[in-house]
């Protein structure tokens, strides 16, 4: 049986808003597929598509029309007061992907050191098939000399918060948003707070790859087709966000300056561990400092508008009480 699907003409939302009426229904457990579009709302295509309004009408807006999301997707059995959580089956980037520079734009967008980095350049990606002959595992051509294996994953996902409407560029909270965090892929686990009654779950922005930072504020940004499936936990609540990976945890935190969002991430790993896995606080507080194995992942640090660095505090599953 063919699964229930989102056509990457209709994944057109650029807000999480509790207004829009679901596009798709589906019940806990049942996966389905969004076809996503690109970060650039499909309109970087080739070189000459400069990062620039003339070229790009979604810039014209304020905020910029960018991170095309599918959704509101219903899930049977959610409700306010539970905990949504989102497994990533799949991810198929297309055959190509693409990142620019422009004014403004990262770290350097306005270097007098740098100048040349503000002129407006718009580099296309070519993505090769891997040795599953697909291109769920496969290449990046980033040059004639230089290839690195494509890492698919979710940029932005969340569910419709309980009052705001906020947008996929900047919007981010304990409801998901725009996160770019690089483990959001397959084979991972999201935990979101929920707000209303179905979830009403968003998802687009595939990055093909990405940096640590993402320090030019665009990645490999890709149209992909993306396997979900969602499990509702009820009666839960936790402080932000929560990726459950195959071989750790990973408790988020979205924050300005960067210091805070590390020590918020780290604090809510800590309350992870120490109230659903029994371990105790002061021992957990010690192992961080100590253990070569926890990492503090600085996924998305970028400069636009009053978007927050996404940082993740990581604890392999090896160190956790046997259940």
């Amino acid at each position: 049986m063919a699964l229930k699907r989102i056509s990457r003409e209709n994944a057109n939302k650029y807000v999480f808003d509790r207004n829009h009426p679901p596009v798709l229904r589906v019940s806990a457990g049942e996966k389905f597929v969004i076809e996503t579009e690109d970060a650039y709302s499909g309109e970087v295509r080739s070189p000459d598509q400069l990062s620039v309004p003339e070229h790009r009408p979604s810039l014209r807006h304020t905020p910029p029309l960018s991170n095309p999301m599918g959704g509101p997707i219903h899930v049977e059995g959610a409700e306010p007061g539970d905990v949504l959580a989102v497994t990533v089956h799949e991810i198929i980037p297309d055959s190509q992907g693409a990142t620019s520079l422009r004014l403004g734009s990262g770290w350097l967008g306005d270097s007098k050191t740098w100048p040349m980095l503000s002129e407006p350049i718009t580099k296309i990606i070519p993505h090769l098939p891997g040795p599953s002959g697909t291109l769920k595992d496969g290449i990046a051509r980033f040059s004639d000399s230089i290839s690195f294996p494509l890492r698919p994953f979710i940029g932005t996902i969340g569910l419709a918060p309980e009052r705001e409407v906020e947008t996929s560029l900047v919007g981010q909270g304990p409801w998901g948003g725009n996160l770019d965090c690089w483990d959001i892929r397959p084979g991972a686990k999201m935990l979101i707070n929920c707000y209303n009654e179905g979830g009403l779950l968003y998802c687009g922005d595939v990055h093909g790859s990405q940096g640590d930072g993402e320090l030019t504020t665009t990645a490999d940004e890709t149209r992909a087709e993306v396997t979900l499936s969602c499990e509702v936990i009820k009666g839960r609540r936790i402080p932000f966000l929560r990726l459950e990976k195959p071989d750790s945890l990973v408790a988020l935190y979205c924050f300005r300056p960067l210091e805070g969002a590390m020590e918020m991430a780290a604090t809510n790993l800590l309350d992870w561990l120490v109230n659903d896995y029994g371990m105790d606080a002061a021992e957990v507080y010690m192992l961080f400092s100590v253990c070569p194995d926890f990492k503090i992942n600085i996924y998305q640090a970028v400069r636009l508008g009053r978007l927050n660095y996404t940082v993740g505090a990581e604890l392999p599953r090896r160190y956790l009480p046997v259940k």
